[in-house]
């Protein structure tokens, strides 16, 4: 297989893959299974096969698990963590019992804290890329860069971005330090940072837009076809996207999408992350096995035309709706 090419990711110094990795799904979070069961052996594979093919990207969170996904990732890298980008998030308030209380704290002194915490989980002295995972709404932004800006200067985080936030709350924070990414979830089922100019905010200021969930949560592989291919605890059964008559208009909507696939020789997997390559993003679709991962790598070598992305885009136009990305209770973290 061919290895992948490298990218500027935003406009201060960071390259990366063009492709990277989430790691979200190789472990559980609060107890729950992500995308269904996984397996630490299979997963480190993963994150091994993925360095052979160029693959170093690799994005997880303390969230997750909470902090299992990080000591996995630890794990993954042990002896090799030079050959490594590691990407983390903070901001879900994790107390000292390891247990999630589900409040965003985006404080100056948690920032610090969770930084250690960070720095310990992944056996590493630095984080290439450290996330604030959602807006803090009882705190300045301001404030919480103000304390990211300390740890780069620090030499415990290169470099530092957002998830889900509005072009208001972008700007407001690279005043107080340049961003290299803003990360935010995009595929041709989830369109908003279009929608909103947020994509528009990010090419003018030079910070880079680094796109979670590409397959639409799995939609976009063209493997689902009934609810009843999720596990009883996949929290996708909780997501509009996957509920009763949207599930199966988005159905319809794959078909249509796995038509141009085969023109193209490619799955509708591989097609979905071309895509959001060709859109200017860099896509980090979310695997805990090899097989998956080599089938998203060659993605990377599609290309599409003008006249095809129009054709992918007709299928699902901005302002069509595939149903929110979360549900009511999780929208509302979201900065818009």
């Amino acid at each position: 297989m061919q290895t992948l090419q490298k990218t500027d990711l935003g406009s201060q110094g960071l390259e990366v893959p063009v492709i990277g990795l989430g790691c979200m799904g190789m472990t559980q979070i609060a107890g729950a299974d992500i995308y269904g069961q996984a397996n630490e052996a299979e997963a480190i594979s993963t994150i091994h096969r993925s360095l052979e093919l160029g693959g170093n990207f690799l994005d997880t969170a303390d969230l997750y698990g909470p902090l299992a996904n990080e000591r996995l990732v630890a794990k993954a890298i042990k002896g090799n963590r030079h050959q490594y980008i590691i990407a983390t998030k903070f901001g879900y308030e994790i107390d000292d019992n390891e247990q999630l209380t589900w409040q965003i704290n985006g404080r100056p002194n948690y920032v610090k804290k969770s930084i250690e915490r960070s720095l310990k989980n992944l056996g590493t002295d630095y984080i290439d890329l450290y996330y604030l995972h959602r807006l803090d709404p009882n705190t300045p932004i301001e404030e919480t860069v103000g304390a990211l800006a300390e740890l780069v200067k620090a030499g415990k985080v290169r470099y530092i971005g957002l998830s889900e936030v509005s072009s208001e709350t972008i700007k407001k924070a690279h005043r107080v330090h340049p961003l290299t990414a803003v990360q935010s979830e995009y595929s041709l089922f989830e369109r908003s940072v279009e929608e909103l100019g947020i994509l528009n905010t990010l090419q003018e200021l030079g910070i880079g837009f680094v796109a979670y969930s590409p397959l639409g949560r799995g939609f976009l592989s063209g493997d689902i076809t009934s609810y009843d291919d999720f596990a009883a605890d996949d929290f996708r059964r909780n997501l509009p996207k996957f509920q009763g008559e949207q599930f199966y208009k988005n159905l319809q909507l794959v078909q249509e999408i796995k038509k141009i696939a085969a023109e193209k020789n490619s799955t509708s997997s591989q097609l979905a992350i071309a895509w959001v390559l060709a859109k200017g993003g860099l896509p980090i679709p979310g695997t805990k096995r090899v097989k998956y991962l080599e089938e998203n790598i060659v993605a990377a070598a599609i290309e599409l035309s003008p006249a095809e992305l129009n054709r992918l885009e007709a299928i699902v136009p901005l302002g069509v709706s595939t149903g929110n990305r979360y549900d009511a209770h999780n929208m509302a973290y979201i900065d818009q």
